[in-house]
């Protein structure tokens, strides 16, 4: 049919490709005589236990799944290149950007935040952005997502705040309350709130937006010398966004939009890319700075930290199979490389934990060895034996201890980290008291145009309108401190829903 895309001709699409179907067999690799029978006593009696065909195919399909993610449950993925157009070994030595038209290869998945597995893509949520580079020293995971700043600072309160975004745990329903209780409590949300809340919080699939590193990091070069660093993706199609309604309208007829979108672009040769930036900072601006520079609440401003031209990111290969390729990988902050470190952003801090260990509890403790997340641009050599699904040779008879003397994988002195120097009292800081409302403000004032104002109000009071009165005062509070004429216009939009029939 003339009319279906790539994305629903993929079955025809293997057929074509297939000269004559292949043996059915067992796990075991055993031929199948016939699949559409159990074995049993007479056409009648009961099933045999001696039913291996049965008792593999049902044993396989009762463990055919694995744990959702907690946050980003529902994504997308594919696979291409990033091809370094600029120098930038006076900031960093990291091989991937070693010398200009370098091509180092990687895995990126999209995804939203709050949603289950089988939730919309166009849900109003942050978007994640996760990229895994499979680089000569090893693979380097940048994990952020389509905004630049995150709703908290301190990785203590990540639980509780993704707590609000599920489900009440006696209605197992969305609940407003739950969400802007803890968002009015916690102001320093006010910033991605109105990112969340204006039309960049639906963007138009995942080709139109922009990613983010959205953390701090340290990039060391050569010589040792260290900056701090921001990594920025700028989409090459344009940014486009759903207005909500068009968000709702995708959700109820094509929940997986933003899936398809991207599987079918890049199946008719439409290889979406990004240009890749890097903002740099001294560390001695980073001390001098009236605000936190490691902050996950804010940017930086980009006239005083411009964008720096790195590279262009391709997305030129869709996965074979979604669940090896896309279900499996494991991207966590803390798998970097040579020449890229991470910094005091406590956000970064905490999640440097976070995700390996997540990942060792969904996928099991040699979640490396699996292809997708295996470091194909190097020989992997260390210390680290058995477990639960050792899939690849175990490092045959290379010893398991270290030191040794029988040629075990050696140090390598040249890829140390580079050296700081900490001091501080030990003690429980908190930093609800910090900055949270200056940077919503200039969000509102001079970044959106008026028209996505009317949207960031109507999207706001539609959905606050749903939380307890008291919780509403404080939500307009908190954003009339970003800026009064916010604050006004979110309580008249709030009145206004309040009279209507």
């Amino acid at each position: 049919m003339a009319t279906r895309d790539k994305a629903s001709e993929q079955l025809n699409e293997f057929s074509k490709g297939q000269k004559k179907p292949d043996v059915l067999t067992t796990g075991t690799g055993a031929p199948v005589g016939r699949k559409t029978a159990t074995m049993t006593v007479g056409p009648q009696g009961p099933v045999l236990l001696q039913d291996f065909v049965f008792t593999d195919e049902m044993a396989h399909f009762n463990r055919e799944r694995i744990p959702e993610r907690v946050v980003h449950a529902k994504g997308a993925g594919a696979f291409g290149y990033l091809e370094i157009t600029h120098d930038i070994t006076k900031y960093c030595k990291a091989k991937v950007f070693e010398r200009v038209g370098k091509k180092t290869p990687l895995a990126i998945r999209f995804s939203t935040v709050g949603g289950e597995k089988g939730s919309a893509d166009t849900a109003r949520d942050p978007r994640g952005f996760a990229i895994k580079f499979y680089t000569e020293d090893g693979n380097w995971d940048l994990v952020g997502n389509n905004t630049p700043i995150f709703f908290i600072r301190d990785p203590m309160l990540f639980p509780s705040f993704i707590h609000t975004q599920k489900r009440n745990p006696v209605t197992n329903l969305k609940d407003p309350d739950m969400f802007w209780d803890f968002i009015t409590l916690r102001p320093e949300t006010t910033h991605q709130v109105a990112f969340l809340f204006s039309n960049r919080g639906t963007p138009d699939g995942y080709r139109h937006m922009n990613g983010y590193g959205s953390h701090t990091f340290k990039m060391v070069n050569a010589k040792g010398e260290c900056v701090y660093c921001k990594f920025h993706f700028k989409t090459n199609q344009g940014i486009k966004n759903l207005t909500g309604a068009q968000a709702d309208k995708l959700a109820s007829v094509d929940p997986d939009y933003a899936t398809r979108d991207l599987y079918n672009a890049i199946a008719e040769g439409k290889y979406p890319s990004w240009s890749v930036f890097i903002q740099v900072m001294n560390f001695k601006d980073a001390e001098k700075l009236k605000w936190n520079p490691f902050d996950l609440t804010k940017v930086w401003p980009h006239g005083e930290y411009p964008l720096i031209p790195v590279g262009r990111m391709v997305l030129n290969k869709n996965p074979k199979n979604y669940f090896a390729d896309v279900e499996q990988i494991a991207f966590s902050p803390a798998h970097m490389v040579t020449g890229i470190e991470a910094s005091p952003d406590k956000m970064l801090q905490g999640r440097l934990y976070s995700y390996s260990d997540t990942h060792r509890h969904r996928l099991g403790s040699n979640y490396l060895q699996l292809p997708v997340n295996c470091p194909y641009n190097t020989r992997l050599s260390n210390y680290q034996r058995d477990g639960p699904q050792c899939v690849d040779n175990n490092q045959g008879g290379a010893p398991n201890y270290f030191p040794n003397s029988f040629s075990g994988p050696q140090e390598e002195s040249k890829c140390m980290e580079c050296p700081f120097k900490l001091s501080g009292d030990v003690a429980r800081y908190s930093t609800e008291d910090e900055d949270n409302f200056s940077q919503a403000g200039i969000f509102w004032k001079k970044v959106l145009p008026p028209g996505e104002r009317d949207h960031l109000i109507n999207n706001l009071a539609g959905h606050i309108i749903n939380a307890q009165e008291f919780i509403q005062k404080r939500a307009v509070a908190n954003f009339g401190k970003a800026d009064p004429e916010f604050g006004r216009r979110l309580q008249a939009a709030l009145n206004a829903l309040k009279v209507e029939p």
